[in-house]
C-alpha cells in the first residue's frame, strides 16, 4: 500500500528507536511552530485545499439541546454523507485506507463506510494545550523510550522524532483528569448473538487526587478501576490498576477483588497479551483504550503521515434512541450508524523484538494528528498474516474539549467475531467528568472495603 509522502512541515521522516539513546526534547526554534503553522498539539494547522480544511481551534461549545448530563447529542445532525466506500469501489480509495480497512470490505458484503465532511473538531483545555508546548523543549524519552522524564501531564512529544514518542502522546492524552464512566462490553457470536457485560470505569490522573502530592508516587501516570456491574455472575468484580509511567522499572501494580471469593489479589497477566477483562478472549489487556501500557516489547518505527478515512465526530453511535441491538449486527457493528472523514494520521510501525513474546508481531497505527488517539490499527500474528483489525470511533466530548471514543471495535478476520466496547445508548449516567477521588480510594485495601458479596 502507497503511502503519502506529505510530512509534517518539521521534516520529520522515518525513525526507529534503539536502546540506551535519549530522544525527545526539541529546540526552541522547532517548538516555536507549535501554536503557528502547527496547533498546539502538533497537528498541521493547514488544510489540504480539498477535503481537509485548517484547524480553527476546534469544537468548544456544546450544541442547543445538550442538557450538560454526559449525555452527548449530535452537534451536525444535518450533515449528509458524501459518498460510500464499499466493495464496488474501494480499490479506487485504497491509497487512503489501512490494509485491515481494506480486508473488513473485501470480507463483508454488507460492509461499508459512508464518508462525510471533515470536521476537524479536536481541542484541548488551554492548560493541557500550554502544558504541551512547554513539554515539546523538555520531556525526554529514558531507558530506550520506556519511560519519560522531565513530563507534565499533557502530550509530552508534540513534535515526535520517532515511532516510541508518537505511541506515548496516545498513552498520555489527556482524558478529562478524572472521569467516571457506565459503559457495555460486546463480543457477539459469528451469527451475532450477545450478551452485555457491563462496567463501571474510573479513570484519575495522579495530579488531579483531592490529596496530590507531587512527591507521592511519581511513577504512577494514572489510577484506573473497573467494576462489573452485570451479569449477574459477574457482578462485583473489580480490577484495579496503577499505570506506571516506567513499566520496566516498575511494572504496572494491578489487583483484582474476586466477588465469589472475597479475595484480593494480585493479578500481573493485566499486561501485554493477558486475556482482556470478560472479553471471551476476544482481546487483550494492551488491546483497551486501543493501545495501552509499555511499549518495549516492539520496536517503534515512525513510518510517516498520510491522509486516511478515518471514523470520526461518531456521535450517531451514542443516540440514546438507539438500543444496542440497533448497533451490534452478525460481522460487524451497523455501519449505517458510522462516519468517517478524511484526515491526516501518523503512521507507525511496531514490531516485535527478537526473543520478545506477544501474540501479535506487528501492529501498525494510524494516529489523529489533532488528538493523537489510535483510530485504526492493524494486527499481524506470527506469520505476518493480518489478524485483527481495531477502529475507534472517535468523538469530541463538547462540554469537557476531551477528543475520546464513543466505542472501539475489535474484528477478528479469521473467526469473524468482533468486539465493542463503550457501549452507553442503555446506560444510565454514562459520562460523569471532575469526580473527586483521594489516593485512599485506589488502594488494595479499598477494594475490600468496596467489595459487595
Amino acid at each position: 500500500m502507497k503511502l503519502n509522502k506529505k510530512l509534517l512541515a518539521s521534516g520529520v521522516m522515518a525513525a526507529t528507536l534503539f536502546a540506551g539513546n535519549a530522544f525527545g526534547a526539541v529546540s526552541a526554534e522547532e517548538a516555536a511552530k507549535l501554536g503557528n503553522s502547527l496547533t498546539p498539539i502538533g497537528a498541521e494547522k493547514a488544510g489540504n485545499g480539498d477535503e481537509i480544511p485548517a484547524w480553527d481551534g476546534g469544537l468548544k461549545e456544546a450544541p442547543a439541546g445538550y442538557n450538560d448530563d454526559g449525555i452527548y447529542i449530535n452537534p451536525f445532525p444535518n450533515d449528509e454523507v458524501l459518498f460510500t466506500i464499499d466493495q464496488s469501489n474501494v480499490d479506487q480509495y485504497a491509497e487512503n485506507l489501512s490494509p485491515g480497512q481494506v480486508a473488513m470490505i473485501k470480507r463483508y458484503d454488507d460492509y461499508k463506510m459512508p464518508v462525510y465532511q471533515t470536521r476537524r473538531t479536536a481541542t484541548y483545555p488551554q492548560s493541557v494545550m500550554e502544558q504541551t508546548v512547554e513539554n515539546a523543549t523538555k520531556a525526554e524519552l529514558i531507558k530506550g523510550g520506556n519511560g519519560i522524564a522531565n513530563y507534565q501531564d499533557a502530550t509530552p512529544f508534540p513534535i515526535p522524532q520517532n515511532g516510541v514518542e508518537a505511541i506515548w502522546n496516545h498513552i498520555t492524552r489527556y482524558r478529562g483528569g478524572s472521569v467516571q464512566r457506565n459503559v457495555g462490553q460486546v463480543t457477539p457470536t459469528e451469527n451475532g448473538n450477545y450478551s452485555v457485560v457491563k462496567f463501571q470505569d474510573e479513570l484519575t490522573w495522579r495530579a488531579y487526587l483531592k490529596d496530590y502530592e507531587p512527591d507521592q508516587d511519581p511513577n504512577v501516570l494514572f489510577y484506573f478501576k473497573q467494576a462489573i456491574t452485570a451479569p449477574a455472575r459477574l457482578a462485583g468484580n473489580v480490577l484495579l490498576v496503577h499505570e506506571t509511567l516506567d513499566q520496566v522499572k516498575e511494572p504496572r501494580r494491578a489487583w483484582v477483588y474476586n466477588a465469589g471469593q472475597r479475595r484480593v489479589r494480585r493479578a500481573p497477566q493485566v499486561a501485554y497479551d493477558g486475556p482482556g477483562t470478560a472479553a471471551d478472549g476476544m482481546r487483550t489487556s494492551d488491546n483497551f483504550d486501543m493501545f495501552n501500557g509499555a511499549p518495549d516489547r516492539y520496536n517503534w518505527e515512525l513510518v510517516g503521515k498520510k491522509e486516511m478515512y478515518i471514523p470520526y465526530n461518531s456521535y450517531k453511535l451514542v443516540d440514546r434512541d438507539l438500543s444496542y441491538d440497533d448497533i451490534i449486527k452478525a460481522g460487524h457493528i451497523n455501519q449505517d450508524l458510522t462516519r468517517y472523514e478524511l484526515h491526516r494520521v501518523w503512521h507507525v510501525r511496531a514490531t516485535l523484538k527478537d526473543g520478545a513474546r506477544h501474540i501479535y508481531a506487528q501492529r501498525d497505527f494510524y494516529l489523529d494528528e489533532d488528538s493523537w488517539q489510535a483510530s485504526v490499527i492493524d494486527h499481524y500474528d506470527g506469520r505476518g498474516e493480518l489478524w485483527r483489525v481495531a477502529e475507534a470511533h472517535a468523538m469530541q466530548f463538547y462540554d469537557q474539549q476531551v477528543p475520546w471514543y464513543a466505542i472501539e471495535v475489535l474484528y477478528d478476520l479469521l473467526s469473524g467475531r468482533y468486539l465493542a466496547l463503550g457501549l452507553t445508548n442503555e446506560e444510565n449516567d454514562p459520562y460523569t467528568f471532575g469526580v473527586e477521588r483521594t489516593s485512599r480510594e485506589y488502594t488494595p485495601a479499598a477494594l475490600r472495603r468496596a467489595g459487595v458479596r
